[in-house]
C-alpha cells in the first residue's frame, strides 16, 4: 500500500471520524486486494483488479450510478455492487471537502453483470428512505458541432475537423428540411475513443474557436438510448427521415405498400421525417431493407426501426450530466433546425406503446383520440384520482408527486440568458416548499431551452430525477 493510496482516503475523513474512515477503506483494499487512488476529483478502486490480464472490458459494462448519500463510501457502496458480478473498477466522484458528490460509476468485467445490476439495484434503498438509480453509462465519443456554415458539405465538415482534432472517425451531417442542398447548421463528429472526444471538447469548448470565419458551437452528444434486444425483436415501426416537407403521409403509405401490398397500418409524419406502423414486424424489416436508400418526391430516405423507450426509466437516467426528454411532442423538438439539435436524428425514440409493443416497464395508457357521441355520460373526476400513467407530461407528473406525498404545488420561477448568436435561452428553477429546507433548496436543470415550454418540462424531468421514484 502506497503513500499516494492513503493521501487519496484523507479527504474523507473530514466527513467521518478521521481513524474509523482510513481503516474501513484500509480493510476493503486488504480484503479484496484492489489498488486506491484519487486523482482529478474522482477515488478510483481497481481498474484493474488483481491479476488481471487483457485490455479492459468493452463498452457497455459501465453502470453510472446517482442519488448516493453524500457521506457514503466504498466501504458500504462495493459490497452492495459486488452482488452482480465482478467490478473491474469503482469511481467514486469526489468534493474538496471529502464528501462525495453524490454519483459514481462502477464498471463490471461483462455486459451481462452490469445489466444485471441495473436490474437488481435501480431504485435500492441504499439506506432507510435513500434511493439510489443505476442506469447504463456509455463512454460518449461524440461531439455536437453547432452553427456550421450551412452549404459546407460533409468532406468539407470532416476534413476540417481532422486537421483542428485528433481521432476524428466520422462526421454526420444532415440535409435542410427545405434545401437539400444545404446542412442543418450543425453536425455530430464521431471520435475514435472518449477520451479523443473530450480532449476535442476541451480545444474547441471555450467559444473563441472558428471554423471557416464562424466561432461554433461544441457541447457532447446525446448519448443514444440503448433498447434491451428483446423489446427491439417486437418492434414493427419504421422511422424513416430525410424526406421532402411537402410528402404527404399517403404518398409515404403508398410507397411502402409497393413492394408489399395492404402491409402498412398507418403513418404518421412530422416535417421530414415520419413513422410507418405495419401491421406484422416480419413485413417491416422486409420493407427497411427494400426502402432504405429510395427516392421519394426527389428525396433519398433513410429507414431504420424506430426504438421504443419507457419515459418515466428515461428521465431518471443521467449521463454526462444530460436528461434527453423524449415524448413524442418533444420528438418534434429535437428535431427542429432551430432548436435544440444535440440528439443524433437517427432514430429517435418513441413512447413505449406508440406501436403497440409493451417493454417490460410499467404499462402505459395509449395516447389516441376517441370520436365523443352526443349524449355520452360524463364524471367528473380529479386529475389526482387517475394513476401516474395518464400523465405525458413531466410537469404533469411533477404536480401529480407533489399531491401524492401531500405537498403544496411546484413553485416554477423563470430566467434568461442571451447565447453567442443573439437567441434568448430559458431556463426554470424549481422549488418544492416542503422540501426547500432539506439537503437542497431548489432545483435547476443545467441546459438552457429556446422555447419556455421545453424549458419547463426539461426542470420538471430534472427535479422528478431527483426527488426519487414514485
Amino acid at each position: 500500500m502506497n503513500e499516494e493510496n492513503i493521501d487519496g482516503m484523507n479527504g474523507c475523513s473530514k466527513v467521518r471520524t478521521g481513524t474509523q474512515n482510513e481503516a474501513a477503506l484500509l480493510a476493503l483494499m486488504e480484503k479484496t486486494g484492489y489498488n486506491m487512488v484519487q486523482e482529478n476529483g474522482q477515488r478510483k478502486f481497481g481498474g484493474p483488479p488483481p491479476d488481471w490480464e487483457g485490455p479492459p472490458p468493452p463498452r457497455g459494462c459501465e453502470v453510472f450510478v446517482g442519488k448516493i448519500p453524500r457521506d457514503m463510501y466504498e466501504d458500504e457502496l462495493v459490497p452492495v455492487f459486488e452482488r452482480a458480478g465482478k467490478i473491474y473498477e469503482f469511481r467514486l466522484m469526489m468534493e474538496f471537502s471529502g464528501e462525495n458528490r453524490g454519483y459514481a460509476f462502477v464498471m463490471y468485467t461483462t455486459k451481462e453483470e452490469a445489466q444485471l445490476a441495473i436490474r437488481i439495484l435501480n431504485n435500492y434503498e441504499i439506506r432507510p428512505g435513500k434511493f439510489i438509480g443505476v442506469c447504463v453509462s456509455l463512454d460518449n465519443c461524440r461531439l455536437f458541432i453547432g452553427a456550421i456554415p450551412k452549404e459546407k458539405k460533409k468532406e468539407e465538415i470532416l476534413d476540417e475537423m481532422k486537421k483542428v482534432t485528433e481521432g476524428v472517425v466520422d462526421v454526420i451531417v444532415y440535409p435542410s428540411a427545405t434545401d437539400k442542398t444545404k446542412n442543418r447548421g450543425f453536425a455530430f463528429v464521431e471520435y475514435e475513443s472518449h477520451r479523443a472526444a473530450a480532449m476535442a471538447r476541451r480545444k474547441l469548448i471555450p467559444g473563441t474557436f472558428q471554423l471557416w470565419g464562424h466561432t461554433i458551437q461544441v457541447d457532447w452528444a446525446d448519448p443514444e438510448k440503448e433498447v434491451d434486444e428483446e423489446t427491439m425483436q417486437r418492434v414493427k415501426v419504421l422511422y424513416v427521415r430525410n424526406l421532402m416537407i411537402s410528402t404527404t403521409e399517403e404518398t409515404i403509405k403508398a410507397e411502402f405498400n409497393k413492394f408489399k401490398p395492404g402491409t402498412v397500418e398507418r403513418v404518421k409524419k412530422l416535417r421530414d421525417y415520419a413513422f410507418v406502423h405495419f401491421f406484422n414486424r416480419e413485413d417491416a424489416v422486409a420493407a427497411m431493407s427494400v426502402m432504405s436508400g429510395k427516392c421519394i418526391d426527389g428525396a433519398s430516405i433513410e429507414v431504420t426501426l424506430a426504438k421504443p423507450v419507457n419515459k418515466e426509466n428515461t428521465w431518471r437516467q443521467h449521463l454526462n450530466g444530460q436528461i434527453s426528454p423524449n415524448s413524442e411532442n418533444l420528438i418534434v423538438f429535437a428535431n427542429k433546425e432551430e432548436s435544440h439539435p444535440k440528439t443524433l436524428g437517427k432514430p429517435p425514440t418513441l413512447p413505449t406503446r406508440l406501436n403497440g409493443q409493451h417493454s417490460p416497464s410499467p404499462p402505459e395508457v395509449e395516447r389516441c383520440t376517441y370520436p365523443f357521441f352526443p349524449g355520452t355520460k360524463l364524471t367528473p373526476i380529479s386529475m389526482y384520482s387517475l394513476k401516474s400513467n395518464h400523465f405525458n407530461s413531466a410537469v404533469m407528473h411533477l404536480d401529480y408527486y407533489c399531491n401524492k406525498n401531500n405537498w403544496a404545488p411546484p413553485e416554477y420561477y423563470l430566467y434568461s440568458t442571451t447565447s453567442q448568436d443573439g437567441k434568448v435561452l430559458l431556463v426554470y428553477k424549481i422549488i418544492i416548499p416542503a422540501v426547500a429546507n432539506g439537503s437542497q433548496s431548489y432545483f435547476m436543470p443545467d441546459k438552457l431551452c429556446t422555447t419556455l415550454e421545453d424549458a419547463k418540462e426539461l426542470a420538471a424531468q430534472f427535479t422528478l430525477l431527483h426527488l426519487g421514484p414514485f
